[in-house]
């Protein structure tokens, strides 16, 4: 969280009953017998990327099962599509694949399964010859090769021009408008989709959120400046801007380029009765101009701007600022920035095009575009139990 002034100018256990030894083992959907079962054909792949002895159990497709008979979970693959998909996309874009299509299921305690894999497994984003060569032995051992499946629905590869209006639009499309009821089951009343702060032991989610939100103000110095206009890039389903003009009385132009939350915003706007101080559009952040504002708040849409794009992002902020007025920018940071590579779960399916800058190259580009940087913050803690 960095803050600058212009300067003067997502179960139980399942357990299958074992097959008894007299009993054919299933059909696959043509009806033809596998030739063996699916635990013996996948034995020297899975141990060859778990480890031995197997450290979580696994149930499949044919009833068969590899690895210990308990423990609090248990990985089923529920279809030999999930080797199929495997072997034409190793590593994690594969696995990927397979799980959000439902070929591969997570049962009991997740955490725990989670855990255990990654003490035992190795960088799964890299499936490697000798593996994939043995994921195509079993494969052919089980009669079940055959042509690459299509990607899940979910899966989102953007074309265009990196960090362009429309192919940003359609990260952010992907990411948010995929129903606000699944957000309001993730997110709870508070609809704040960042980090929280927990003030106390005793603080649940939607106080720690309001806690975040009030300290947002208080840095921009609006508890000393009532009826400050405030503006709030990316500002999702709302809740900064009905914060600020309830808490404050600031007049608060929210911005976000995701239909849903900007209908749903807009409808929270009604229901608080703040019509007449808070504005949610539909906007990019690129095409403000001509107005001007106390404050600027930017909570969690850093990430989807880009390295590349830093320069124009402050500059926009600033031109939209009142000599003396205050930005605060809030995001997720990484050592020597990061962004997640075009092969991974993340990328396809949760954040297309997301970039995590370095905190000192922040400081910068705000420094580089007239700001003087006056506050930075770590919520890391808070992040973790947010």
């Amino acid at each position: 969280m960095t803050t600058s002034t212009r300067a003067p100018t997502v179960g139980k256990v399942v357990s299958r009953r074992a097959r008894s030894p007299s009993q054919p083992p299933p059909r696959r959907h043509d009806e033809t017998p596998l030739p063996t079962s699916a635990a013996d054909a996948l034995r020297p792949l899975v141990e060859s990327l778990l480890g031995r002895p197997l450290p979580v159990r696994l149930e499949l497709f044919d009833g068969s099962v590899l690895g210990p008979d308990e423990g609090p979970g248990v990985v089923r693959v529920r279809s030999a599509d999930a080797l199929r998909r495997l072997i034409w996309a190793p590593g994690e874009i594969g696995l990927a694949r397979a799980f959000v299509s439902g070929d591969v299921e997570l049962e009991g305690d997740v955490f725990w399964l989670l855990r255990r894999l990654q003490r035992t497994s190795p960088d799964l984003r890299f499936l490697g010859f000798a593996n994939w060569a043995a994921a195509l032995r079993a494969a052919h051992r089980l009669g079940v090769l055959g042509r690459p499946l299509p990607p899940p629905p979910e899966e989102v590869l953007p074309a265009g021009r990196r960090h362009s209006r429309g192919r940003d639009r359609t990260s952010v499309t992907h990411h948010y408008d995929v129903g606000n009821d699944f957000y309001r089951l993730v997110l709870g009343p508070s609809m704040t989709y960042s980090c929280a702060r927990f003030v106390d032991e005793g603080s649940d989610l939607e106080a720690a959120q309001a806690a975040k939100l009030e300290l947002v103000c208080r840095k921009l110095g609006l508890p000393e400046r009532r009826g400050a206009r405030l503006l709030d890039v990316g500002c999702g389903w709302g809740s900064m801007a009905l914060h600020a003009a309830s808490r404050h009385g600031a007049a608060a132009v929210g911005i976000t380029v995701s239909g849903e939350q900007c209908l749903l915003g807009r409808r929270r706007v009604a229901e608080a009765g703040l019509d007449s101080q808070v504005e949610i559009r539909l906007q990019d952040y690129r095409d403000l101009g001509g107005e001007v504002f106390d404050a600027v708040s930017s909570i969690g849409m850093f990430e989807h701007v880009g390295r590349a794009r830093t320069g124009q992002y402050f500059g926009a902020l600033r031109r939209v600022l009142r000599p003396g007025g205050r930005l605060l920018n809030h995001a997720i940071s990484s050592v020597g920035s990061s962004r997640p590579g075009p092969r991974s779960f993340v990328y396809r399916y949760v954040f297309p095009d997301s970039e995590l800058l370095d905190v000192a190259d922040t400081v910068r580009a705000m420094e580089v575009a007239g700001f003087e940087v006056r506050d930075v913050e770590s919520l890391r803690e808070h992040y973790v139990k947010t």
